[in-house]
């Protein structure tokens, strides 16, 4: 699908996506064939992630690290789905795609993304979820004059319903730590009525929820610590 002439500018009456609405539902093509994003994420948690370009120094560094947690089970075990995403071609995914493997390889540890990545050359999937680049006017794509797509992160849960969205400057690569984190945080708030603490990660002590009250705190959490009224800490027996 060849790319438009001009890139869609900011439409201020479009729906902003917050946290908690529904992820737009769409058709695209990617390296592992066509997908309904819906249907591919099926009943799976899904991270959704962008990057500004194929055959760049950062994002080669990033799309190998998630394939190599996807090797380690660091997805699977927590029931999520990836999707990359670019406004670059299919020919040019596959292309690429050796390189990352190539580089992860000798670098890193063994790597063979697996994963799809969704090519967006006419940025209808990017403009769908604002991950184009309207305030640096330098990234763009020489070629066709339109943005790139800006380096961002969306957790989408079995709902559909985003959970988190980041955005990150082209100088900083992500942190797939605490993209899972997070993702941790998330699923141990939805299950256990609980909140998670500064720098928590999972085996430390969680933040009761203020909706948690009374009996009911003391039935679900029998060794929780009141600080204040408003901050009680448990451990969490998972």
């Amino acid at each position: 699908m060849s790319a438009p002439a001009t890139a869609p500018p900011p439409d201020p009456n479009r729906p902003a996506l917050r946290l908690g609405s529904t992820a737009p539902d769409f058709e695209a093509q990617t390296t592992l064939g066509p997908i309904k994003f819906h249907e591919y994420l099926g009943s799976s948690w899904g991270v959704l992630f962008s990057h500004p370009g194929d055959f760049t120094p950062v994002c080669t560094t990033e799309l190998g690290e998630v394939a190599r947690r996807a090797k380690a089970g660091d997805w699977e075990k927590r029931n999520v789905k990836v999707i990359g995403i670019s406004a670059n071609s299919l020919d040019d995914h596959h292309k690429w795609v050796k390189d990352i493997n190539e580089y992860g390889t000798k670098t890193i540890s063994e790597t063979d993304v697996q994963y799809p990545i969704i090519a967006d050359g006419d940025r209808r999937v990017s403009y769908l979820y604002d991950m184009l680049d309207y305030q640096d006017a330098t990234n763009i794509d020489a070629k066709s004059g339109l943005p790139f797509t800006i380096r961002t992160v969306f957790i989408i849960d079995p709902a559909k319903k985003i959970r988190l969205k980041l955005d990150y400057p082209a100088v900083a690569g992500r942190n797939f730590d605490e993209i899972l984190r997070v993702i941790d945080a998330i699923q141990v708030g939805d299950k256990y009525k609980v909140a998670t603490p500064v720098n928590w990660k999972p085996g430390e002590d969680v933040v009761v929820h203020a909706s948690v009250q009374g009996e009911e705190a003391k039935r679900l959490f029998p060794e929780h610590t009141v600080h204040y009224p408003y901050l009680r800490t448990t451990p969490l027996k998972l």
